[in-house]
This record gives C-alpha cells, structure tokens and sequence, in this order.
C-alpha cells in the first residue's frame, strides 16, 4: 500500500460485504481450479492491504502475499514475485529465465506451484510495479481459466492497485473499489483502535467527523493522540487531521508522482479552495505551470506544456473532470496532502486568482461556508480550507476561512472551539475587514454565551477596536452588565434598544433585541427580535433565519406568551434541522421542553428535553442544557414530585462551572424554593433565596420582585406569608405573566389550607385554576383541582340541583353535620346512631355525589343552599322581584 498506512497488526475490516463476497467468489473459483483475478483498488488508506491479508488469512488452500519492491527496476517486481513462490533461491533465478523466455509468467508461476491444492496469489500495489513485470502479469492473466501452458487454473490472483492506476483488460476479471465507511463501520474501527480506554464522547465524534469515514486518516490520527487527549482533558490538534496524518497516509503516493504534477495537484487544490470555477480551473497555463515542468511563477507558459501534465492527472483518476471543464479531487483530503507536500515558499508564492468579478478568493470561500450551512452540511464547513493552503493566504483570507470554520462549529459542534475559532479570525481581520471582524468578535460571543463562559464573552467584547456605533454601545453595555456595572450597561444598552429603528440589518436587529433581555424588557425583546425575522425572510437568509426564530422563540418564552414561543420554536427547529444547525435545534427542543411543562406535558417535556440534552453534552451548550433540565424540574414540580424536583434544580442553582448558566441560574431559583421547602430543604431554599434577593433589586427582570415576594411567603413563619403572597399577587399584577401569578396563588391557596382555612383557601384556588385552564396547563390545572377538591371546594362542573333528592332525609343530616366538621362519632351521638352506620351513610353518600372524600363535603353543601336561594328569589312574587 502506498504510504506507511498499516501496522503490523492490520486492523480488523469494517462496511466490506461487497468486497469479501468477491473474495469468496474468487477463492470458489480457485478451489474448483477454475483460477481467475480479482483487481481491487481504493485511495490511500483505505484498505486495501487489509483485505488481502484478509483474503490469504481466510483462503483453505496456500496463499502467498507479495508485495511491491523497493527497487524498482526491469524485473525487479517479477524476481520478489519468484522469491516468495520458490522453495530456493536457484529455482527463483530458473523461474526468471523462463518468464523471459517463450514460457512466459504464467508457465514460471506453474513451475513453482506444484502442490495438487490450490493456491491463491495476492498482490499489493501492483501501480508500483515495474513496467516489464506488469506486461508480463497481464498476459499471463489472460490464461486464468486453466485453458493455458500447466494449466494455471489452480492460481487465483488478488491484485490490488491505487485508484489511479488503470488494470490492463483481462477476459473474466471482477474488479472492485474500497470506499469510505459508514458512521458505524468508522465507529466500530474507532472503538477497536482505541482498546485501553474508548475516546470521550466529544472526542470521539470529532474525530469520526473530521476523518470523514475514512480508516486510515482514522488510524493515523488516533495513533498520534495522547491517551489525556483521547480522555478528553487535554485539547485536541486543531484540526485532529492535520498536515502530518495526511502525510503518513498520501505520503507513498505523493513522492512517486513527478515534481510537476505534484505541484499542479496542488495548485488545482488552492484553486478548489478558493471556490474557482470551471473555466479557469480547466485552464492549467492560469495556475503557472512552466514549459516542460518547471517550477511555479506568476507568468502564463503555452497551453500545450501545461495541458499535458494535466490531462495526465485526469487521466490517471487523481482529479476528474467535471461539468463545465472544471477539475477538482474526487478525494478531498488528496488535496489537502498535495498542499501539504508543496515546499514552504512554493506555497506562498502560489494564489489561484479571483474571478472576473474581482471577488477575492477568501470572499468565494466565505459564501461556500454559507451555502454549505444553508444545504445543511454545515458540520461540512470547516473542511472547506485546508489548514497548509489558507496558511498560504493573505492575513485576510486566513481570517475569512477561519470565519467559516467558527460558524461551522456555532451551528453544530462544540461551542468553545467555535469561540476560539473565531477570535482568531478577528485577530486576523482586525484593521483589514473591520465589518467581518466586527460579526467575527460578536459571534464568538455568541458562542461564549451558548457555553456559559463569562470570561469567554468578556474575552470576545473588549479590544475591537473596529468596532463602531451601536455596536460598540452594544459590547460596552454587555461587558458592563457581565460585570455587574448595571448604570453603564443600562445607559449602553438603552441606545441600542432605542436605535433599532434605524437598521434594517437583521444582524444589528437581533443585537438590540439581546440588548432589551438584558435590560429585562421582554416585550420589547420579542417585538425587535419579531423585525429581524421579518427581515431575514425578506432576505432570503437561509442561514441566519434559524438563529432569527431562536431568538424570537426565547424571547416570547420569557415574556411569558408560551403559545407564540411554542410556534416559533416549531418552526425554528425545522429550520435549524435542514441547515444543519444542530446547537440551535437543541436550544429549540429546550424551549418547547419548557413550554411543555407549564402544559403538563410529561411525555413532551421528557422527548423535547432529552433530544436538547443529547446535543447540548457533546457541545458544550450550558444554556441549552439549563433550559431543558429546569423544564423537566418544573414538570415534575406540577406533578407533585418536589423532592424529585429539588435534586434537579439543586445544580442549576449553584455558582460554579459545575452549576447552571449564568443567565438563568437566577431564573430558576424560585422553581427551587418552591420545590426546597415542600420537602423540608429550608436551609438551602433560604440560602438561594437570600442570593435572589439581592439580584432581584438590581431590577434587570420584571417578575424577579413577584416571585422574590412568593419565596418569602414560602419561607415565612407564623402568619407572615399571608402578607408576603398578598404582595405577590400585587406585584404579578402590574408585571404581567399570569402562569407565575396562578402559581402564586396555587401557593397561597395550598398554604391557606395546611392552616386549616379551607373557606379562605378556596378563591386562591380557584382563580388559580381558572388561569391554569385558559393557558392549557393540564398538569397543573389538575394540581390546583386536588388542591381545591382538598378544601372541600368545588374543583370544576356546576353542582347537581337534583343531588339532595337521590339522599335520604338521613343522609342529608349526615352530609350537613360531617361538613360543619364534626366527626363520625360526633355525628353518632348527635343522632343517636352508632359511628359504623354513620360510616355505612358516608360510603353511601359518596358514591351518589361522585366524591372521594368528606373533605368535599362542604363545598357541596354550598352548592345546595346557592340552589336553594336562587329557586326563592326565582319564585318569588313579581312585586318583589
């Protein structure tokens, strides 16, 4: 095989049914001694060598592996062939004189295979074999079907070869061709190479991207990782395939072509990075090959020496033509080891030109990472360029392929390394691109954000100096507010909210609406991130369109309008999904987990939340994975599982890199206290309280003061939390979010029964659920109707006029006396019965009305008096009505 790509130890074959069915077929033959050839060929590394030792391992009769030799003179392949075949060194040399005699090789070969069982010969390589030895092979194969001079039907021959060679016609021969693996073919592989320890999971998932299913890039990257590295505590190379694996892998192929074509496969692969198209690709003399294969300058020689070299390419499959006339490699990482392979200051001389436009190269490879996200191929991206050929670049065009490197991995890998990619590309733009510099600085933010990096946002705001307007008002104001300098923030961040009227760039427009949810304005939030969607369909922004409807979905979240934050997550998620922006998808499933735990959705918060939890742990998401676990706390909570919900919430709570995100940890500490104190957890419910508390006065969320008041409600003693759920209810009032209010007063109600309040407790209850009801909350609509069928109260349906008559006489004075609350034996002494007949009754009574149990008793005896007094007045004389 060409190049230093296998072991000793090859590893075991994945995703080649096809190709040991071929095996198998050729080894039948052979056994039968009907001979026959099979040719097998596949890029570097792609298996070749590791089927034919899988085919001599597995073949029951002898098999001999040749392999091509390292002097590569006339014969040179024929003798290695006779010295693995011969039992002695003089039957070789009688074997040799023969092949170029009259016998030729196929009466040689059967001189020396004289055992009566069959024999099966594999051969690697044979495009590296001399030009006499593979003329000698051909006409010899021309006589496998056993019809020939010592009947060589007993030899079957796998012959394997580079994709680039051309197999001479043999009557019979199949030929087969490796290919790339499947992502559980290259999982398998990965799992066998990695026997000490497997790879973490992130890890292990950029690797299989980057190798692209390919096993010996595979192999060859994970055998130069440390085992920290594989462990995921130590950084990886950027990227994990890199000049050197390709190197080991194309390496052999590279150093046997000619100086000229090695430059020109490498002046073809900046022209495909760069974008080009077919016209000028097709024309070689563009890329300044000299007259006779010289080296690379800037001036064009005729079209006739450098077409050659060309076409020789084209013709040996190392690039193909495709439409338009344009050429390009059909195996990108070829490319990439071509550039590899150039000298240093080859490759700083050579830039393909831009197009008749005057596009800059780096301008075309930018839009390519943009159309690339838009067909949803954005984890694609960032092969795009090469690390060798955009070092060869101008600063520029360094930073724009480092651009669409970051927004590759912010769309769908891990966050941190999209942050640092493209803090990269605005170090490189600085001065030179300032509005790309700008977008490059503010989406690293972004990233930094997605993570729960303060310092990574703070990091990717200061020292951009290109940087103007509002938005440098913008990153002063969110430094400010990242570092809790509230006064600069609000003054920063009000110009941009105020400004958003003078851009239509949905870019700047979704900045302003970051900038009010910061300033806790969520109504104005919604309302600009509402323009920039409007904007960017108007546009046709494929790929900021996702970004625009997440935006928008989290905003109507925290506005507290859950239907409209439902919808647009809806189709935020379709969007993201077909342009392969999976970190946004996640952050949608996390919206619609929460939206589906205020409607008590349990099946729908536990899918949308654990498909948001998948992606956001390889990711790096903190965000994400915040969101979707307080969902499945708050769905828990409404179902009355508290202490289930406490152990949630208790993470996301705490400070830390361990803790949630910093954005939301404050937002979530009322879900805690809630769920703390039903199960006996006050100190840390206190604690976190007492932290809200203080940021609660900074004013930066509107509800923050309602729901600090219903924590003290929930902490208080004695009849303190009367006044603290009064101001609650206050508070929720003039803030708006009437599902916080409703669970404020599912609280009080709740708080007013335990003190023996049921008359007091029901109109909390039932207000509580009737907004529960209208805002679809079922699963908690149905714990407010426990709580109210608890008080006695009427948990839902008008009361039966008709319910007294189905009850005895007896029965009712039961039914009045038990809901005063007098006791079964109260209730015996009083009517002279004994407390089993009375118990007897009650069953009885309960199995006419519907109703579980005495506590309900009340309200039903409320009903039958408003009954009563409504069929008075309805009777009454005219005169007094």
């Amino acid at each position: 095989m060409s190049g230093a790509t296998h072991t000793a130890a090859d590893p075991r074959l994945y995703d080649r049914t096809a190709e040991l069915a071929a095996v198998g077929r050729l080894s039948a033959r052979t056994a039968a001694a009907r001979g026959g050839v099979l040719f097998v060929t596949g890029n570097p590394g792609e298996g070749r060598t590791s089927l034919l030792s899988r085919a001599a391992s597995d073949f029951p009769g002898t098999a001999y592996r040749v392999a091509a030799p390292h002097h590569r003179g006339p014969w040179s392949a024929t003798r290695a062939l006779f010295a693995t075949l011969a039992p002695t060194p003089a039957a070789a040399r009688r074997a040799l004189r023969l092949a170029r005699g009259e016998g030729g090789l196929a009466r040689a070969v059967a001189t020396l295979v004289t055992a009566a069982e069959p024999v099966l010969i594999c051969m690697d390589d044979l495009h590296l074999w001399d030009a006499h030895s593979r003329a000698a092979l051909a006409a010899a194969w021309q006589e496998t079907d056993g019809r020939g001079p010592g009947r060589p039907g007993r030899v079957g021959w796998l012959v394997s070869a580079a994709r680039h060679h051309r197999f001479p016609e043999v009557p019979g021969a199949e030929t087969v061709r490796l290919g790339r693996l499947t992502t559980a073919g290259a999982r398998a592989l990965l799992a066998e190479l990695c026997t000490v320890a497997a790879p973490a999971p992130p890890v292990g998932e950029r690797l299989l991207d980057e190798a692209a299913g390919h096993p010996g890039v595979l192999a060859a990257t994970v055998r130069r990782l440390t085992a920290a590295q594989l462990a995921g505590t130590q950084p990886l190379p950027q990227p994990a395939v890199d000049d050197t694996v390709l190197a080991e892998v194309y390496g052999g192929l590279l150093e046997r072509l000619p100086a000229a074509s090695r430059r020109l496969l490498a002046t073809v692969a900046v022209a495909v990075l760069a974008g080009r198209t077919g016209a000028d690709c097709a024309r070689a003399e563009t890329y300044g090959v000299r007259d006779g294969g010289g080296g690379v300058d800037g001036r064009a020689p005729s079209a006739r020496a450098s077409a050659e070299p060309l076409e020789g390419l084209v013709a040996d499959g190392l690039l193909r033509r495709r439409r338009g006339g344009a050429v390009g490699f059909d195996d990108p990482f070829l490319g990439r080891a071509a550039l590899a392979s150039a000298r240093p200051s080859w490759r700083g001389e050579t830039r393909a030109p831009g197009p008749a436009t005057g596009a800059t190269p780096s301008a075309d490879l930018s839009a390519a990472g943009e159309a690339a996200l838009a067909r949803g191929r954005g984890h694609r991206a960032d092969r795009l360029g090469p690390p060798a050929a955009v070092r060869a670049l101008s600063p520029v065009a360094r930073g724009r392929a480092q651009l669409v490197r970051g927004l590759a991995a912010l769309a769908g890998g891990p966050v941190m390394d999209a942050h640092e990619e493209l803090l990269q590309a605005a170090e490189l733009l600085r001065g030179r691109a300032p509005v790309e510099a700008s977008d490059a600085r503010f989406l690293a933010m972004e990233a930094a954000w997605a993570g729960g990096d303060v310092e990574g946002c703070l990091a990717a705001l200061d020292g951009g100096e290109d940087v103007r307007g509002t938005e440098r008002d913008f990153a002063e104001g969110l430094s400010a507010a990242l570092t809790v300098r509230l006064d600069d923030a609000r003054t920063a961040l009000t110009r941009v909210v105020t400004g958003d009227g003078a851009t239509d760039d949905p870019r700047l427009l979704l900045r302003a609406g970051s900038a009010a949810l910061v300033l806790g304005d969520t109504a104005t939030a919604a309302r600009v991130h509402a323009r920039a969607l409007v904007r960017a369909r108007a546009e046709h922004r494929t790929a900021l369109l996702p970004r625009a409807l997440e935006q928008l979905a989290y905003a109507e979240l925290r506005a507290g309008r859950y239907s409209r934050a439902a919808r647009t997550a809806r189709e935020g998620l379709r969007t993201a999904e077909a342009t392969g922006q999976h970190n946004v998808a996640a952050h949608q499933h996390a919206v619609l987990a929460l939206v589906a735990s205020v409607e008590g959705d349990g099946t729908a918060v536990t899918e949308h939340a654990g498909r948001a939890l998948a992606t956001a742990g390889p990711h790096g998401l903190v965000q994400a994975a915040t969101l979707a676990e307080w969902a499945l706390a708050r769905a828990e909570l409404g179902r009355g599982l508290a202490a289930q919900a406490a152990a949630r919430l208790v993470p996301l709570v705490r400070p830390g890199p361990r803790g949630g995100h910093f954005a939301l940890r404050m937002l979530v500490v009322p879900c805690f206290v809630e769920a703390a104190v039903a199960t006996g957890r006050d100190a840390e419910a206190r604690e976190a309280a007492e932290e809200y508390a203080a940021w609660a006065a900074l004013g930066v969320d509107g509800p923050a003061q309602a729901q600090l008041a219903r924590c003290r409600a929930l902490l208080g003693e004695g009849e303190a939390p009367a006044y603290w759920f009064g101001e609650a209810v206050r508070r929720h009032d003039s803030c708006g979010n009437d599902f916080e209010r409703a669970r404020t007063l599912l609280a009080y109600g709740t708080w007013l029964r335990r003190r023996r309040r049921p008359g007091d407790a029901r109109g909390p209850l039932r207000d509580a659920l009737v907004t529960f009801e209208r805002a679809a909350a079922g699963g908690w609509a149905e714990h407010t109707r426990s709580e109210l069928r608890a008080t006695g109260g009427a948990s839902g349906g008008a009361t039966d006029p008709a319910a007294p008559r189905e009850l005895t006489p007896q029965q009712q004075r039961i039914v009045r006396l038990v809901a005063r609350g007098a006791t079964n034996q109260e209730v015996a002494d009083h009517l002279s019965l004994s407390p089993r007949t009375v118990d007897h009754h009650l069953r009885g009574v309960f199995a006419r009305l519907g109703i579980r149990s005495r506590v309900e008793l009340p309200g039903v005896v409320d009903g039958w008096d408003a009954d009563r007094e409504a069929r008075t007045v309805a009777t009454a004389r005219p005169e007094c009505r």
